[in-house]
């Protein structure tokens, strides 16, 4: 936050996506603070060199981290970038925390353990949880990236729906409380990018599937990106079915 209230130089990676001081700031917290727990898990994390797959593909366990999540947002002054830590078990995210630092917003979920929301630092946690597809219904979408496709949506969930931009993984968490219904990503993300808000919403009572109906997982292989997915709220719709019908299966 004090990179935030100040003038700050933008690097671009070779990917061409921004990089600033923040994002190497809150990498170098990050990864000294999770190596003083017991036991020591390995880490990936984007402002990390990155294992190769013949190293991870061995893992049952490590962290996965975007140290700042929405770097596009955190650029425009908006306040809609996180900070995310997920814990990966046999590839699937167990332990999520997304921090969003200017609002002091923050989603905490475990395992078997729900999914809780502090609206600010001090404040009482809550607990929450996902809601029944709304009529109409309510799809989160990005802030800065094309790519969900409004005519796949109507596909999906008909004619009338809202869309809701929101930077970040702020979108899962929008699901987690119930206050939208569908996320559709049809562009490229990386797996730091959606793990801990994956948790978030997995206890919260939703999912987050590939465009095969399938949960996301994670570790996969050689390359760090996520298919293309869906994040829902209503588990109870056979959303395969759904993905199907409108052509994106």
């Amino acid at each position: 936050m004090a990179i935030y209230r100040e003038d700050f130089d933008v690097e671009l990676k070779e990917d061409r996506s921004p990089l600033t001081a923040a994002d190497l700031a809150a990498q170098n917290v990050i990864a000294a603070g999770l190596a003083q727990l017991d036991p020591v898990l390995p880490l990936v994390s984007e402002e990390a060199s990155q294992l190769p797959w013949e190293q991870r593909r061995s893992w049952s366990r490590y962290w996965l981290v975007d140290p700042l999540d929405g770097t596009r947002e955190f650029i425009k002054r908006n306040g809609e970038f996180t900070v995310n830590i997920a814990l990966i078990d046999a590839g699937e995210p167990v332990l999520g925390v997304v921090l969003a630092p200017v609002t002091e917003e923050l989603f905490v979920a475990a395992r078997g353990h729900g999914a809780w929301w502090q609206v600010q630092a001090g404040a009482e946690w809550e607990r929450i949880s996902t809601r029944e597809l709304a009529n109409p219904p309510v799809a989160a979408g990005s802030r800065s990236h094309g790519g969900e496709g409004e005519a796949a949506l109507r596909r999906l969930l008909g004619d009338e729906f809202r869309l809701q931009p929101l930077g970040s993984s702020l979108k899962f968490c929008l699901l987690a409380r119930g206050a939208a219904d569908v996320y559709l990503r049809r562009g490229p993300t990386s797996e730091w990018d959606t793990a801990a808000a994956q948790c978030v919403l997995e206890e919260a009572g939703g999912a987050v599937l590939d465009l095969s109906g399938r949960p996301l997982r994670y570790n996969r292989g050689e390359s760090l990106l996520n298919p293309e997915f869906l994040a829902v709220g209503d588990t109870g719709i056979d959303w395969a079915a759904r993905l199907r019908e409108a052509g994106l299966a």
